[in-house]
């Protein structure tokens, strides 16, 4: 009998293929209430499970004796217990690198959105409240030329800097634990620390995971230091951000505008104060939401999945590993 693998997530019929030559699949395309305790009943046997969405950690793992590998279709994995993860010596895996364009892509897709205004006079257009008169209140701010802060220079921060250098013609500087000597030479960048950061750029864009130190970073005294014509994205984690604060700097003026595609809690609530505001852009986490980008993340997850499993030592089997 073929060892036992547990989807938590809908993949593509050529990638259920490709595990089902070697693997007994146990499907769950939807994670709900109803499908729960199955998916727990199941993982008495897996030796593996992929997906996204799914809390796993002591309590789930306890059900899981077999699991040796766990892959996730995401860069991120805050849903996972590594230290429970390495207690019994279960891999994680997940997707880097084949969805860096695309976030990027899109953190300058809010950046102009919301520099431009390009969702609010939108809604003027289609409202039929264009009037040529009230031209000059449809003015936005330019992005070229301007100051830009990456709160976290890792690659898909490297492929943001990019646009904004060659593309933009923009002055990148950044935050980071280290120097990045490379990003130095190649966008004319500058580290710096995060106060400075803040002061001084035209556009704040976040990319930070989360971690205890950046829980709430960026606050009420972070959007005090910011120019009252300052654009903030936010890409990276939801619990980055204090969204309290950042609803009052919007609304007293303290910046300009803001883009968000992640929150403190997704789905944002409907009363969430920020959606009464038209300075900000927001957008249902879809950063690495295209047909190409995911369909690569999903293929990457399987790889993982069949490379660790089948080629734990193969060195020319490539495994993105978490631990």
């Amino acid at each position: 009998m073929k060892p036992v693998v547990i989807i938590h997530a809908k993949l593509p019929d050529a990638l259920l293929r490709k595990l089902e030559a070697h693997f007994q699949l146990v499907i769950f395309e939807k994670l709900s209430a109803e499908t729960m305790p199955l998916l727990r009943q199941q993982l008495a046997a897996a030796v593996g499970i992929i997906g996204t969405g799914l809390r796993v950690d002591e309590p789930l793992l306890q059900q899981a004796p077999l699991l040796k590998v766990a892959s996730t279709i995401s860069v991120g994995y805050d849903q996972y217990d590594l230290p429970a993860l390495h207690r019994r010596q279960i891999t994680l895996t997940h997707t880097p690198y084949v969805l860096n364009d695309t976030v990027a892509d899109l953190a300058f897709a809010l950046m102009l959105a919301a520099a431009r205004r390009v969702c609010e006079l939108n809604a003027v257009v289609k409202q039929g409240q264009w009037h040529k008169q009230s031209e000059s209140g449809y003015f936005g701010v330019d992005l070229h030329h301007k100051t830009l802060a990456i709160l976290g220079m890792g690659r898909i921060g490297q492929a943001i800097a990019k646009r904004a250098y060659f593309g933009f013609d923009m002055k990148v500087s950044y935050s980071a634990r280290h120097d990045k000597p490379e990003v130095d030479r190649t966008f004319q960048a500058q580290r710096a620390e995060l106060d400075q950061l803040l002061s001084s750029a035209d556009f704040v864009v976040n990319i930070l995971p989360l971690t205890m130190e950046t829980q709430n970073l960026i606050g009420e005294k972070q959007f005090a230091l910011m120019k009252p014509s300052a654009v903030f994205i936010n890409l990276g984690r939801g619990n980055t951000v204090d969204e309290q604060a950042l609803y009052r700097a919007l609304k007293n003026k303290q910046i300009l505008a803001a883009g968000l595609d992640v929150y403190q809690s997704e789905p944002i609530a409907t009363d969430s104060p920020l959606l009464t505001l038209g300075n900000i852009v927001c957008l249902p986490h879809i950063g690495s939401a295209t047909a190409d980008t995911r369909f690569a993340m999903q293929s990457c997850a399987v790889d993982n999945l069949i490379n660790s499993l089948l080629y734990p030592n193969d060195p020319q089997k490539t495994v993105y590993r978490v631990n």
